[in-house]
């Protein structure tokens, strides 16, 4: 079982200058939800003028409480707080912070919140939906990173997911795509374990929320943005060891879901 959570920046564009500017972080839940849960992240800000941070997303759910202490001058044109489910967003993300306030999330690992959700999670897919009924997100957010966390786990034992081996299933195969840089086509890995291409697309949709080819591709990139960020890599070498055909498949891949181009994104991060 895990001890701590994940601390890379995969998916996060400039993560330099969101750590600067927001006290984002990342925290493991209680142990019995740490099946369906990656990790809850919280951010907390108080800026001058606006901030925008894009993020590529990765082939998750998440569940967002977002209180702002300053609604006025929020994104959230007045509105104070909200709870929200958040599918897997195909496209690039993006939002605009304003004023002070709060978020307290939860990253679902892919699959995990099937047992939750008790539906098909590609009906979530690139829509974020109200949570109806949910707790106050000024409670959920407040006091500290142990306050939250404790708030954050007592509301989804309460929930109380269903076991659900399919779910397990997808939970496993999605966490090999991203950990096994070997499997490259959707053939892989339905060679590797024995099963079709048909039946994996079927219980990724159900489960996860999007394909498998889809899951491979998003996590291949999402390593190639975050050694982008490390310096300027060999991009070749780069297309070559992730699976690419070539080094234009790459730059077309990246540039049309960050839209820049690889090396404009480079250069973006040492600007100044």
């Amino acid at each position: 079982m895990r001890h701590e959570p994940r601390s890379d920046n995969r998916g996060i564009l400039d993560p330099g200058r969101l750590h600067r500017e927001l006290r984002f972080r990342r925290h493991l839940p209680a142990a019995p939800l740490r099946r369906y849960v990656e990790h809850y992240w919280f951010v907390d800000w108080s800026v001058t003028g606006a901030f925008e941070q894009r993020v590529v997303p990765h082939p998750a759910v998440n569940l967002v409480f977002r209180h702002d202490d300053d609604p006025g001058s929020g994104s959230h044109g007045g509105v104070a707080g909200s709870v929200e489910v958040s599918g897997v967003g195909q496209r690039l993300f993006s939002i605009t912070l304003a004023g002070a306030g709060r978020v307290c999330g939860v990253q679902f690992r892919p699959g995990g919140f099937r047992p939750f959700w008790r539906r098909p999670v590609a009906e979530l897919t690139d829509r974020r939906l109200p949570l109806v009924p949910a707790p106050d997100p000024a409670g959920v957010c407040a006091g500290d990173d142990d306050d939250r966390r404790r708030a954050l786990d007592d509301f989804l034992l309460g929930w109380a997911p269903e076991p659900d081996p399919s779910a397990d299933e997808a939970m496993r195969l999605a966490d090999e795509i991203r950990t096994d840089r070997g499997i490259l086509r959707v053939d892989d890995l339905a060679r590797r374990h024995g099963v079709s291409t048909r039946r994996l697309q079927r219980l990724f949709l159900d489960h996860v929320g999007v394909g498998p080819k889809w899951v491979i591709r998003r996590y291949r990139l999402q390593e190639a943005i975050e050694r982008a960020a490390a310096g300027p890599p060999d991009w070749a070498a780069l297309a070559a060891d992730l699976g690419y055909s070539d080094q234009a498949h790459l730059v077309r891949d990246f540039t049309a879901v960050t839209g820049v181009t690889p090396t404009a994104y480079v250069r973006s991060l040492h600007a100044g």
